[in-house]
């Protein structure tokens, strides 16, 4: 072993610093900090919570520039005195967001570590606030910015706050400035909105409500927000405060701020009021603000809580020409044909929606939300839970442009080059009652080995016997459920449900696709997106979003511009095919109440199971509209709600796509486009094999004498027509199963057959016990039972 000199072995000691050096730096380092944050501390002031506070205006325009309404400047804003508000609600706060209130120095050591670190990852410096940080936040900054500096000036001043200002005014201060959703800032102004009485007078059950609510009314309002996220629906956020709501009552015993014999009487959410406007957004104007300021929020350039306090300007795509002939346009029909009074069994809760949107941008021009923003609160427009029925065949055709049927020689997976695209000549079965098979000839059944029997409209089938070809275009003209039911299977439903995503419906809006009743329209996309997405077709398969909103500024000027995004969902081929076989439908088929004079038009009709809702999408080069009609309770206070029957509504013995939705879509686009050129749609290449074009060996007989064939059925109905017969009862049979048959319009029955053995997509618990989809259990059961048919009608 070599002894190396000893002054080697240690020469890396000599630059080293001691440990007495390194403590005198540490020392200083942290001497300097402290008189840093002290004097930082010293010169900070208590900021004047009236001059923090004071609101602004929200100014919104048309698309044309001229201004729509501003909201904003008469703020839903009333203090009270601490005395005015009850220990219920103090403790109630107190309990579920600052146990140490009373106690503490008005900050959270370990809520700001917590904060600081998330920010360090790149996340919100959210987090950790005690009642008295959240105070100074909501009524004392200015700045709202997720930042250490303005993190650092909240917990400085915070401190101060808390050390100079009696913790009774603080929370005073806070309920009085917090945002409860609905526009209400503080306390009094947030029992009137929600259980319309003044603060001093809320129960410890109302009181534990408001406290969920503070958490964020996007999700804990029962009224729901799905304009700013689909998820925040209203069986979603009664649930969401229910749970909160229980949490805090809970607390509040713990804690010793309740007693548990009170804490008893309130195990369920408090009833609430309907969201109340102000009399300047009545009619269309509250749902137009609703839609853009829900954009804003969506688009990250604003929070909610920061668009109430106001000062933004906000720039629309809406029409102000459009949106009065939408209005006018349904006004009409109502007044015309809806009368509750003489028919209060028939002519109750009809509501109609509707969207316009410019296929060239996808800018939205014109919406029908409801008859008035102050009194119906959900926007029609927009999500509503009702089917669209036959207006979802046209992705159903387009997947089989764009894909193709597969080989029923290879698997169920196929690449495109495997597959044949199919031309609208292609030939498919209008047999009423028709055996469903999978795309390789295999007949299709449920787990329980139960086969499924497309009916028509009025259990006819259509073509000439026996076999009943008929080509995809007049499958498509008179909605033939049969042809396209079949159609689905051959293409995968997998690849009908991409056409409809692709074309712009969003995917959460799509019933499961694991059934035949897929392609019958079984979904509940809204009138936006039915509008938006039929306007890909228009500009043959270019998709755009629709949008709402196309600049935002504020005091810092332009803080937003909408970009138009374009992206090619189908090749022009397929989607100017798809458009030339929809003009069929309003040429000489079930869309004929459509027809605009000089135009050229394509579109198509819709109809749900059990008459529920009816549609008319269509569009021409230049604007695409949506309509819907559906019955639905606005009383929140009838348990079970679910869309209701249409049978007789009107006068009419059945309420189909063609009858008042088209009309109303008719009376609208001929106003929307008068003045500007008549424009004609592309001519489309030939595209696609003729398929099934070899006629198979006539039907063989079945044994059993449920399931006779018609050898000689009577021919389609015209468009003017409609079924006089009321739905018939779970108990009718149309094939070796228990179905429940659906007569339909004019345009041919697709009644969708629930895959429990009832009625496909029956919106509500009480039809169908165990339907699972969301807004309302519209969508109904997906998970198989005894016996199908079905349909939604055209």
């Amino acid at each position: 072993m070599i002894d190396y000199p000893r002054r080697d072995r240690d020469g890396w000691r000599r630059w080293m610093p001691s440990w007495r050096l390194v403590t005198g730096m540490c020392t200083s380092v942290f001497g300097a900090l402290v008189a840093a944050v002290g004097v930082a501390y010293a010169l900070v002031d208590v900021p004047q919570v009236a001059l923090i506070a004071t609101a602004q205006n929200n100014v919104y325009y048309w698309a044309d520039g001229t201004q729509m309404v501003a909201t904003g400047g008469d703020r839903n804003r009333q203090s009270v005195d601490l005395s005015q508000i009850p220990k219920e609600m103090r403790n109630a706060v107190i309990s579920q967001e600052n146990k140490t209130f009373y106690s503490d120095s008005g900050i959270d050591p370990k809520g700001i570590a917590r904060a600081v670190f998330n920010m360090a990852k790149g996340g919100e410096t959210q987090g950790g606030s005690t009642i008295t940080q959240q105070y100074v936040k909501n009524a004392m900054l200015n700045d709202q910015s997720q930042t250490i500096s303005r993190k650092a000036k909240e917990i400085l001043v915070s401190i101060k706050v808390g050390t100079e200002v009696p913790k009774d005014e603080i929370l005073e201060g806070y309920l009085n400035s917090a945002y409860y959703g609905r526009g209400a800032y503080g306390i009094q102004a947030a029992a009137r909105a929600y259980f319309n009485v003044d603060a001093v007078d809320l129960n410890a059950g109302q009181c534990a409500f408001l406290s969920a609510v503070l958490k964020g009314a996007t999700y804990y309002d029962p009224a729901g927000a799905t304009s700013i996220d689909p998820a925040a629906t209203q069986k979603a956020n009664s649930k969401r405060a229910k749970t909160q709501m229980q949490d805090t009552l809970d607390k509040m015993v713990e804690y010793g701020h309740l007693s548990q014999e009170d804490r008893a009487r309130f195990t369920e959410l408090p009833k609430v009021e309907n969201p109340q406007s102000n009399s300047q957004l009545g009619g269309q104007i509250g749902y137009l603000v609703r839609l853009a300021k829900a954009s804003v929020v969506r688009s990250g350039v604003a929070t909610e809580q920061k668009l109430e306090k106001g000062g933004y300007s906000i720039y629309t795509t809406f029409d102000k020409k459009k949106v009065k002939e939408l209005e006018t346009a349904v006004q009409k029909v109502y007044k015309k044909n809806i009368d509750p009074k003489k028919r209060p069994g028939t002519d109750t809760h009809v509501q109609f929606g509707g969207a316009s949107v410019d296929p060239e941008t996808g800018a939205i021009r014109a919406i029908y939300g409801g008859q008035d923003a102050t009194q119906h609160f959900t926007n029609n427009a927009d999500v509503t839970g009702a089917q669209v029925g036959s207006t979802f065949k046209p992705y159903v055709l387009a997947a089989a442009m764009k894909w193709g049927v597969r080989d029923p020689d290879l698997g169920e997976t196929q690449a495109q080059d495997e597959r044949t695209v199919v031309s609208p000549k292609s030939l498919y079965s209008g047999k009423n009652n028709l055996k469903i098979k999978n795309y390789d000839g295999s007949v299709w059944q449920n787990e329980k080995g139960e086969q499924w029997r497309q009916e028509n409209d009025g259990k006819q089938s259509v073509g000439e016997a026996p076999n009943y070809k008929i080509d995809l275009r007049e499958a498509m003209r008179e909605s033939v459920n049969s042809a396209f039911v079949q159609l689905g299977m051959d293409v995968g439903l997998d690849k009908v449900k991409e056409a409809a995503v692709d074309a712009g419906l969003l995917e959460d809006s799509l019933a499961g696709s694991s059934y035949p009743s897929f392609s019958l329209g079984v979904s509940d996309p809204s009138a936006i997106r039915m509008a938006g997405a039929y306007a890909t077709f228009a500009e043959s398969g270019k998709q755009r979003e629709p949008f709402s909103v196309t600049k935002v500024s504020n005091k810092d000027g332009t803080v937003y511009t909408h970009k138009v995004e374009t992206k090619q969902a189908f090749t022009a081929k397929v989607a100017d095919n798809v458009t030339d076989v929809l003009k069929t439908v309003v040429e000489d088929g079930t869309g004929s109440n459509a027809q605009l004079p000089g135009r050229e038009v394509a579109g198509k009709t819709g109809t749900t199971d059990g008459n529920q809702s009816a549609w008319f999408v269509g569009y021409t080069p230049q604007l695409s509209t949506a309509i819907s009609m559906f019955r639905y309770p606005d009383d929140e206070t009838i348990k079970n709600r679910s869309f209701m029957e249409m049978y007789g509504t009107g006068g009419e013995k059945k309420i189909h796509g063609a009858s008042f939705p088209s009309i109303i879509w008719q009376d609208y686009m001929e106003d929307a486009l008068k003045g500007t050129k008549a424009e004609k749609f592309p001519k489309p290449e030939p595209i696609g094999e003729v398929i099934n074009d070899t006629p198979p060996p006539s039907p063989t007989p079945s044994p059993s004498p449920t399931e006779e064939e018609e050898t000689s059925p009577s021919p389609s109905p015209s468009p003017s027509e409609t079924e006089t017969s009321p739905s018939p009862t779970p108990s009718d049979t149309c094939g070796v199963f228990e179905f429940n048959c659906e007569d339909g319009d004019n345009s041919g029955n697709e009644n969708a057959g629930n895959e429990n053995g009832g009625s496909e997509g029956s919106p509500s618990p009480s039809t169908s016990p165990s339907g699972t989809g969301e807004e309302d259990d519209s969508r109904g059961n997906q998970n198989g039972g005894s016996g199908f048919i079905a349909g939604q009608n055209g």
